[in-house]
């Protein structure tokens, strides 16, 4: 096994050939999909985990209850290939809506995120004193106001770590929005491997980008905790 020749063809591909533009285009697209998707994810997640909290006292709370209930055990029951084929080639299609590969990845990924993030600020939620609760209805505040400016802040400090997790895990299972046609990191380092026969320098190439990905967002998020850290100490 020649890999100086092997590195040589890929080189000649990546820079010659302008195989690097494809690759930028796909890292920018594989790094859109999964902010946004964690942004939705959150928003979602949020809501979600507040309604499986908040105590069921009427019947909408109990409706809007079994509502979460049903759409995390859709999402978190269903591999996320699949929801993405469903969503691009049936649903779609029958309501008529045309839009990008790209954006149809956002929303599938954004939707998958918000059930699984729900779970966990569900858990953080109930991580949090609840006399913070009752701290807060104490001095007037309503139980959404409480909930929002008083609880999930600090159910958002103890699930930080989560978080970032869940941003790894979206990172890399972008690699199957190639299946609805999007480019992303995968699909760029495939194309230069289908165009030069050799796919052992690309692949390789390919998992050094995301495991920087994954080890810059890794030391993110421990400069966040201890800057949150700090925040405690000197309240």
């Amino acid at each position: 096994m020649n890999f100086d020749k092997k590195f040589e063809v890929f080189w000649n591909i990546f820079i010659d050939n302008n195989g690097y533009k494809t690759v930028l285009t796909g890292l920018q697209n594989t790094l859109i999909i999964a902010v946004c998707g964690l942004l939705i994810g959150i928003v979602l997640g949020t809501i979600i985990g507040a309604i499986q909290v908040v105590p069921k006292r009427n019947i909408f709370i109990k409706m809007l209850n079994k509502l979460c209930v049903f759409y995390v055990s859709l999402f978190r029951g269903t591999p996320i290939v699949v929801q993405l084929l469903v969503f691009y080639y049936v649903i779609l299609p029958i309501m008529g809506i045309h839009i990008t590969s790209v954006v149809v990845a956002i929303i599938v990924f954004g939707m998958n995120s918000g059930a699984y993030i729900s779970e966990i600020m569900r858990a953080g939620i109930l991580s949090v004193d609840p006399g913070q609760m009752e701290g807060g209805r104490s001095v007037g505040l309503s139980y959404g106001t409480t909930m929002m400016k008083i609880v999930i802040p600090q159910a958002v400090k103890n699930i930080l770590p989560t978080l970032g997790n869940e941003f790894i895990s979206l990172i890399k299972e972008t690699s199957v929005v190639s299946f609805v046609g999007a480019l992303d990191l995968y699909v760029a380092f495939s194309r230069i491997g289908s165009n030069s026969y050799e796919f052992m320098v690309p692949y390789i190439v390919m998992a050094l980008i995301y495991i920087a990905m994954v080890v810059m967002i890794t030391i993110a998020i421990k400069f966040m905790e201890r800057g949150l850290r700090k925040g405690d100490k000197s309240m």
